[in-house]
């Protein structure tokens, strides 16, 4: 990582680091989609071209050895396994299955292992399910809403539209059989789309969970409809307190919808672990198809080589990994965070938003987030309905 690079991460004191507890690693680079906002094919970073297409046998034996390491020295009671890529169902799901099953030999005796894939959809089918599930494997969902017009930038290569396929998906999973299986939907926010159609369409697939996710993007590359007209200042704000108000309520809370269940949880001042709100550390690191050890894709949004941190399964830790600048920054709360942040009310329970969401070609990532409007409204929001339930 260049000195340049290094300075976009400057703390100001940083707390002691915390242990990896989730480690994503990409079994394959490619995907089977072409969606036109993805971060990961259409943003600054480029170096998926230079991934060889899936992790080899000698990759993922290495890595499974690493996570054991880890778990080991650090005493870990239970981590987080995300099969991830590109689409990771590119790959046999049988050599997910067996990679799986290297991790839970890997690690100490009291470690619990959750392994989940994130697909797409299209290639999900009962047997590959079955094969996950004899495994253990969770199945997390991407779609961008429950109707095909939802998600229309979401097309194969040739421009032919993934619905028929993520439906089919969403069916099988829906099933008493396999619900087991179904770790919910991860639904990125289309400001174009009606919240409540795109909210009660996917209530409609019978999802155990619901994650909405802010589009990637920040002061130098501002995501879509940012920055906002002065009528309509925080509309990422307006379009999820639309769904929070039906959440909130109806009587449709037994679906979760992580980050409003994180945000209600910080502001009763309980510990939440979410990467866009509250300051508890980042303990997710990522393992590419060569064996690198990056920091979270997300990251890639900001510039080429934002996530880089020079190290491989092949001849380092991931402790190596706890001394990198960016994982620090990651990880140091407070001391990462601008002026501006330090000075507002809604701190703690902030956070100071996405770290990938507060980057600025000039200054790196010591800003508020690009979503600064839209959270405090969000937030304030929230706070106003738990005030009302307290004291009718």
């Amino acid at each position: 990582m260049g000195v340049h690079a290094v300075r976009r991460h400057r703390l100001r004191t940083p707390d002691p680091v915390e242990p990896f507890r989730q480690f994503i690693v990409k079994v394959n680079s490619r995907c089977n989609l072409a969606c036109r906002y993805c971060y990961m094919y259409f943003a600054a970073d480029e170096g998926w071209r230079r991934q060889p297409v899936t992790a080899s046998a000698a990759t993922l034996g290495a890595t499974a050895r690493r996570i054991g390491e880890h778990a080991t020295a650090h005493r870990l009671p239970a981590l987080s396994l995300v099969l991830h890529g590109g689409e990771p169902l590119l790959t046999d799901p049988a050599v997910l299955g067996a990679f799986v099953d290297d991790v839970r030999a890997a690690v100490p005796d009291g470690c619990a292992v959750h392994p989940a894939v994130q697909t797409n959809g299209v290639l999900l089918t009962e047997d590959r399910l079955a094969v996950l599930a004899a495994h253990g494997i969770t199945v997390g969902l991407s779609l961008d809403g429950g109707l095909a017009r939802h998600n229309a930038l979401r097309v194969d290569h040739a421009g032919r539209p993934s619905w028929p396929g993520v439906l089919r998906a969403a069916r099988l999973l829906a099933r008493p059989a396999h619900r087991a299986s179904w770790a919910g939907v991860l639904s990125v926010i289309d400001l174009a789309t009606d919240p409540l159609e795109a909210y009660r369409s996917l209530l409609a697939l019978d999802p155990p969970a619901i994650d909405f996710l802010l589009p990637h993007g920040n002061w130098t590359r501002p995501p879509p409809g940012l920055p906002a007209p002065a009528d309509a200042p925080a509309p990422y704000a307006d379009w999820l307190i639309a769904v929070f108000d039906d959440w909130w309520n109806a009587d449709r809370r037994r679906v979760r919808i992580r980050l409003f269940q994180e945000c209600v949880a910080l502001l009763l001042g309980l510990p939440a672990a979410t990467e866009a709100l509250g300051l508890q550390p980042f303990t997710a690191v990522v393992v590419e198809t060569d064996g690198s050890v990056e920091q979270v894709d997300s990251l890639k949004s900001a510039y080429e080589g934002a996530a880089a941190t020079g190290l491989d399964v092949h001849r380092h830790p991931f402790d190596a990994a706890l001394d990198h600048p960016g994982v620090a920054a990651r990880q140091a709360g407070r001391a990462a965070l601008a002026d501006t942040c330090l000075a507002c009310p809604l701190l703690t329970v902030c956070g100071g938003g996405h770290y990938a969401h507060r980057f600025r070609a000039e200054n790196g990532f010591r800003n508020p987030s690009v979503y600064c409007a839209d959270l405090t409204r969000l937030i304030r929001h929230i706070a106003a309905a738990l005030r009302r339930v307290a004291a009718p």
